[in-house]
């Protein structure tokens, strides 16, 4: 290699010597390079000089190849096409071996995260990158195929295909140590003798204590005793650490009230409207790892989900936490 480092200027040359070959043109090659012709002509020269011998007879306004230089292009055409084929390959085997998935970070952590070993299995091959934000990322404008969305309808987002994940299914949480210390509540009005703690995100909208309690025909008086966060993770958290009680997602929180790490209170659940929901562009096609990560997903959400968002993908024609 150290030899052909001294033989040839550069690979830029070899570049626009194929270029140039290929139109017989210095100017044409220059206009497919985005370079002027004087630095066609230059790179041209300069390689003519580096091996020693004329590459192109040039006449008024023409140039054309001679003898040496038509072997001479025949190799590099044929190398140059081989390297470009095994980049694009190796480009295009990347492309589909990364799929990137936006989220929310309750959704991440709570959902995501207990399945990764289940997802290496699955798919051993694909590179799953999560990508959380605080707000509903705009994947037309971003690199990135799927979504997860939530507290919405399909007919909130006309610019996507939607696929049902897990419908919102809302009940009160407590730890077990928080139920021991304080007795178990019954009924929903019972909870107002517990302390509270409330989710206030920065963007997306959630239900709330008052839209909870309104649902099981209770009213909700302001309390000057409140503890408010802005994450749901860090809900979950304090939750767990015997703070108080809070409002838990079915699908977030359904392996931690399995396990028994949280123990639900109360005596009621509220079922919405709304769900939350696998999304992916109209404006562009999924590639075969990115539909295989909507499907992955779309099996280990509620059972019947994925069922039921195609139904409601096919009647909409469309397109919480975003958890």
């Amino acid at each position: 290699m150290e030899t052909l480092r001294r033989l040839l200027p550069s690979a830029s040359s070899l570049i626009v010597f194929e270029a140039a070959g290929r139109h017989q043109n210095f100017t044409r090659a220059a206009n497919e390079l985005a370079m002027t012709q004087a630095a066609v002509s230059y790179a041209i020269r300069g390689l003519e000089e580096q091996l020693g011998v004329p590459l192109f007879h040039r006449v008024h306004r023409a140039v054309q190849l001679t003898e040496a230089g038509e072997k001479f292009h025949a190799d590099v055409s044929l190398g140059l096409s081989r390297i470009q084929k095994s980049a694009e390959e190796i480009r295009a085997k990347r492309r589909e071996t990364n799929v990137t998935l936006a989220a929310s970070t309750a959704f991440a952590s709570m959902w995501m995260l207990p399945r990764l070993t289940k997802l290496r299995e699955d798919l051993p091959e694909i590179d799953l990158r999560i990508q959380t934000s605080v707000r509903d990322l705009d994947l037309e404008e971003e690199p990135i195929p799927l979504a997860v969305r939530g507290g919405g309808d399909p007919v909130h987002w006309p610019r996507y295909h939607t696929a049902l994940l897990a419908p919102e299914v809302i009940c009160a949480v407590a730890s077990p140590a928080f139920v021991e210390a304080n007795g178990m509540p019954q009924r929903p009005a019972d909870l107002l003798k517990h302390p509270l703690i409330h989710l206030e995100e920065p963007v997306r909208q959630a239900y709330s204590w008052q839209e909870w309690f309104a649902s099981a025909g209770v009213s909700y008086p302001a309390k000057a005793r409140r503890l408010t966060l802005n994450d749901y993770v860090l809900v979950i958290q304090a939750v767990l650490a015997g703070e108080g009680i809070a409002l838990g997602w079915n699908h977030l929180i359904e392996r931690q009230v399995r396990s028994g790490a949280l123990v639900p209170v109360g005596n009621h659940v509220l079922k919405t409207d709304l769900a939350f929901y696998v999304v992916w562009p109209r404006s562009r096609e999924l590639n075969l790892q990115a539909r295989r990560v909507r499907d992955w997903l779309l099996e280990e959400g509620t059972p019947g989900a994925g069922e039921l968002s195609e139904k409601s993908q096919t009647a909409t024609e469309s397109a919480g936490p975003a958890s």
